[in-house]
């Protein structure tokens, strides 16, 4: 039945020329990917595109933080679904000291400021958190580990990041509280259960 409501949004948006940007952000493992996927499968695959974001490319370092999301936006009355997004400037950035920190302080009031200007275009920002917990991490981790067709999924560089978890949960703590507004609101998932 979702399913179902989601094609008929879809196709609402498309006739009202309404953009819609769905950004996803959680934690390694949370089940982004596999939400990114759940809901994608219900749109008409005309109408959307799913943006992964890695690091920035050099030609990207070389301009504003933003720009790099603004040059990936679809047309009026098109989804546009970020896996990860603008949010590392303040989460990982600042945390892997690649921006320093008053740097990062600055970048909450721009990405308001940015999802200000999205809304006043006429789009719709619609932002998940994807939450599990340290030990269901631990479990997921070991478990692609194990798994040879999933053992791609995990790298080094996971199991560094999981080593900074606090410092993780307290700056995402702080980018929920600063970045949740009345137009573009945080939808926080408890993904322990993927279902």
């Amino acid at each position: 039945m979702l399913r179902a409501k989601n094609r008929v949004l879809q196709n609402i948006c498309y006739q009202r020329k309404i953009p819609v940007i769905v950004a996803y952000e959680g934690w390694d493992a949370g089940g982004k990917g596999g939400n990114i996927k759940r809901v994608a499968s219900a749109l008409d695959p005309r109408g959307y595109e799913v943006k992964p974001i890695a690091a920035p490319e050099p030609s990207e370092l070389a301009r504003h933080y933003l720009w790099r999301f603004w040059t990936r936006l679809e047309n009026d009355g098109h989804f546009t679904i970020f896996d990860r997004t603008w949010y590392g400037r303040v989460m990982v950035e600042p945390i892997e000291k690649i921006t320093p920190q008053e740097r990062a302080d600055m970048a909450y009031r721009e990405i308001n400021e940015f999802e200000r200007w999205l809304t006043d275009w006429g789009a719709v920002v619609i932002k998940f958190w994807i939450n599990i917990d340290k030990e269901e991490q631990y479990r997921r981790f070991k478990q692609r580990e194990n798994t040879p067709s999933k053992q791609w999924k995990i790298t080094d560089e996971d199991w560094r990041n999981r080593e900074k978890w606090d410092e993780y949960e307290k700056a995402v703590d702080r980018m929920i509280k600063l970045t949740s507004t009345d137009i573009a609101p945080w939808t926080v998932i408890e993904g322990n259960d993927k279902k």
